[in-house]
């Protein structure tokens, strides 16, 4: 693209959360000539090009692509795909507090390894509060959640884990987190949230269908016996 730096409109990146203008380092585009007919006189190119965008919050590149066509389009109709890294997808059946704190830990999860581990700590309370557990420390509210069946201990061990690594996050005499802690850190927390919030609702949308499922034979066979009536 020459030396002369080409920035983006404002895009959020995947990687920090950041959302503004970025760098666009590299281009292509996979375009097809037309034309209206052989030999007329109407040429236009159409067909997919491809961005890669560099953060400058974190340097971290993000691949996105769009369609364009020559003779139909002046740039406003142009809808970017986010093509790498993929957005991040919330477990099931989260509440909106929730959900909205995951995002915010999520937020800083590759350029602060030691703030994501204190937010996934805050969130882990804010669980446990939901859950109306009880207990004035996070471990005695593990522990009341998983003595009425709330989570199993297995789980436990699991949020004792992520407690610890809040912990190391938290206080610089205990250590520092690094990028290496960041999947374990995903792991820890995508494991509690299923467990609490996912498999109830995957439960619950399960029945309903099945019920549903019940309702369309019950109505079936009174309109099949309806029908052999008459």
């Amino acid at each position: 693209m020459g030396n002369r730096r080409v920035y983006s409109e404002v895009w959020k990146c995947g990687h920090c959360g950041n959302a503004a203008p970025m760098e666009i380092v590299a281009y292509h585009e996979q375009m097809r000539s037309y034309d209206d007919y052989p030999g007329g006189s109407l040429e236009w190119k159409a067909g997919t090009r491809y961005e890669l965008l560099r953060c400058l919050g974190c340097s971290n590149v993000t691949l996105r692509s769009y369609f364009w066509n020559d003779l139909t389009m002046d740039g406003s109709e142009i809808r970017h795909l986010n093509l790498y890294p993929q957005p991040h997808e919330a477990p099931l059946g989260l509440p909106k507090k929730i959900a909205t704190a995951l995002e915010t830990a999520r937020s800083v999860r590759r350029v602060e390894p030691n703030a994501y581990g204190v937010l996934l700590g805050r969130l882990l309370e804010m669980v446990c509060d939901d859950r109306n557990a009880h207990g004035t420390y996070l471990a005695a509210k593990l522990a009341d959640l998983s003595s009425r069946g709330e989570i199993p201990q297995k789980l436990v061990d699991v949020a004792t884990g992520l407690r610890h690594l809040r912990n190391v996050g938290a206080h610089p005499s205990l250590g520092e987190l690094t990028t290496r802690e960041v999947p374990i850190l995903d792991r820890l927390c995508r494991a509690i949230l299923e467990y609490v919030y996912s498999a109830p609702c995957i439960a619950q949308q399960a029945e309903a269908s099945l019920d549903e499922l019940k309702r369309g034979q019950i109505l079936g066979g009174a309109h099949s016996a309806s029908e052999s009536d008459s």
